[in-house]
């Protein structure tokens, strides 16, 4: 049995340099979310790029980057669907690999699907490594961010510990200040 090696960090600049499934397209209010959300049934014509990946991934189904390109293809599609099923055999492939669930996260909320949005970014959260935290401030901040404004209404005591983390991060984030000074007046 071959073993998969992929350097996670290499994959995911590439990522960031091919497609926007990136930190500065997810880095979106959950509340002025315009993302317009098309199924993947619903569209008219075939991409050429997504079947040329599809093709890809049907050679190796374990080939990574190939994966991760397709679910970014879908993304740049607004094939939500598709673009999370992807990132979820990543996340299989590379269960350590916390882009994955960032990238599942940034899916699930375009779709409207706040639960499973929230469970991704949360998986987001418990996956960044320690040596990943610095590079990953600005998605961990928007992660904690978008938590603690899903959780403001039902729990507003983990609310405020999620919107002090995502300031920590990211203290120039205004919506996050907004909702911190909100959540303790």
């Amino acid at each position: 049995m071959k073993t998969l090696k992929i350097n996670s960090k290499q994959l995911f600049i590439g990522l960031m340099m091919i497609g926007s499934t990136g930190a500065f397209f997810a880095q979106t209010s959950p509340k002025t979310d315009s993302v317009k959300v098309v199924a993947s049934t619903t569209q008219a014509q075939t991409n050429p790029v997504i079947e040329g990946l599809k093709k890809q991934v049907e050679a190796n189904p374990k080939d990574a980057e190939s994966l991760a390109k397709l679910a970014t293809a879908y993304q740049d599609a607004t094939d939500w669907q598709n673009a999370v099923a992807t990132w979820k055999k990543i996340s299989v492939l590379l269960p350590d690999w916390a882009p994955s669930y960032y990238s599942q996260a940034y899916s699930y909320q375009s779709a409207k699907d706040d639960i499973n949005a929230k469970l991704a970014y949360e998986k987001y959260i418990a996956t960044v490594k320690p040596e990943e935290i610095e590079a990953s401030k600005k998605n961990l901040a928007y992660a904690y961010y978008y938590i603690a404004f899903n959780e403001q209404k039902d729990n507003p005591t983990k609310a405020k510990e999620f919107i002090a983390k995502s300031i920590q991060y990211d203290p120039t984030n205004q919506e996050a200040v907004k909702l911190s000074q909100a959540l303790n007046s």
